[in-house]
């Protein structure tokens, strides 16, 4: 293709070329392409000189392929029938049979509830397809958009590159977790008794202070500090902690850790939006289409809280502060 450009070789006249070796003379091709004969007549003098051999001959009261010009349309004609059926008819998805790969965003609390749930469900109705999971937060959500990084994303987030499609999927809650054997916290602890334990928190930014501290202005004893919310649950087991942490995952981690229990939280803490995130420029994707379609089915309707109730989404101001930190 280099070699192609430097010789100055402007690919419109091969579709001329290959018009005119099928109608046979210049007048048809004209008629065909929508150009004049002369414009016809010097897009194959351009071609003639690029090549550097005579393309056709005279034939009668029309025009015949030389062995070169021959050599050419062969070499050329397939290509262009392969653009034009690109350009008419895209191949329809078929999700048995593709081996898409789509990079999919998560936030590490919501991979905990939807990535093994999502894999279940590629594995019964698109058993090729593959997902890239980027982790993304608040922070570099944005990045990871504008950049093409991710195609979809699954998190909490407030300003967005223009164009990205946002959809609602649920308004997160938090929940207590701790190990009953150990922790001496009951259904509807009060904030003293709350307060009275040590606590594991996720931290974004590697301190020891989370959404209580900066939402509520209490002090917890936080005895350790995690990044992710995948340790929670073996942290938490056989200890007297307590983990502040959004419903779903405590959900999730029970699951894993039934000697875990959850309690309501003796606060008030408005719930996260959480939100389906996706690139404009992947909006007629319908792989791109196929996996959002799923993860909207996958997601909980209405609000995940402890009692199951519908709840109300932060203020915005609420949801940024909370983003940067976690539990």
């Amino acid at each position: 293709m280099n070699e192609a450009y430097e010789r100055d070789l402007d690919l419109n006249l091969l579709r001329v070329f290959v018009v005119v070796a099928e109608a046979g003379s210049v007048t048809e091709a004209a008629r065909r392409l929508y150009l004049t004969q002369p414009a016809v007549s010097a897009a194959l003098r351009r071609l003639r000189e690029a090549v550097g051999a005579p393309l056709f001959v005279r034939s009668g009261r029309g025009l015949a392929l030389s062995t070169r010009g021959l050599r050419l349309l062969e070499g050329v004609k397939p290509h262009l029938e392969a653009l034009v059926s690109a350009t008419r008819a895209p191949p329809a998805f078929d999700p048995r049979t593709s081996d898409r790969v789509l990079r999919l965003g998560l936030s590490d609390a919501n991979e905990f509830w939807l990535l093994p749930r999502l894999l279940r469900v590629l594995e019964a109705r698109a058993p090729r397809m593959r997902l890239v999971v980027v982790p993304v937060q608040f922070r570099t959500i944005g990045e990871a958009l504008a950049n093409a990084r991710v195609d979809l994303a699954v998190t909490v987030a407030d300003d967005l590159p223009v164009g990205t499609g946002r959809q609602p999927l649920f308004v997160g809650s938090f929940v207590c977790l701790f190990d009953p054997r150990h922790a001496d916290l009951g259904v509807r602890p009060t904030l003293a008794r709350y307060l009275a334990h040590d606590h594991v928190i996720v931290s974004y930014n590697g301190d020891l202070r989370g959404i209580v501290e900066d939402l509520l202005g209490v002090q917890r004893r936080v005895r350790v500090s995690v990044p992710s919310f995948q340790s929670i649950g073996a942290v938490v087991e056989g200890t007297a902690l307590v983990a502040t942490l959004p419903a779903m995952v405590a959900r999730d981690i029970v699951a894993m850790h039934p000697r875990l229990r959850v309690a309501k939280k003796p606060f008030t803490l408005a719930g996260t939006a959480v939100e389906l995130l996706s690139r404009a420029a992947v909006d007629d994707d319908e792989a791109v289409r196929f996996v959002r379609d799923r993860i909207v089915e996958l997601a909980p309707h209405g609000a995940e809280t402890s009692g199951g109730t519908r709840g109300r989404a932060a203020p915005a101001g609420s949801r940024r502060r909370a983003s940067r930190r976690s539990t």
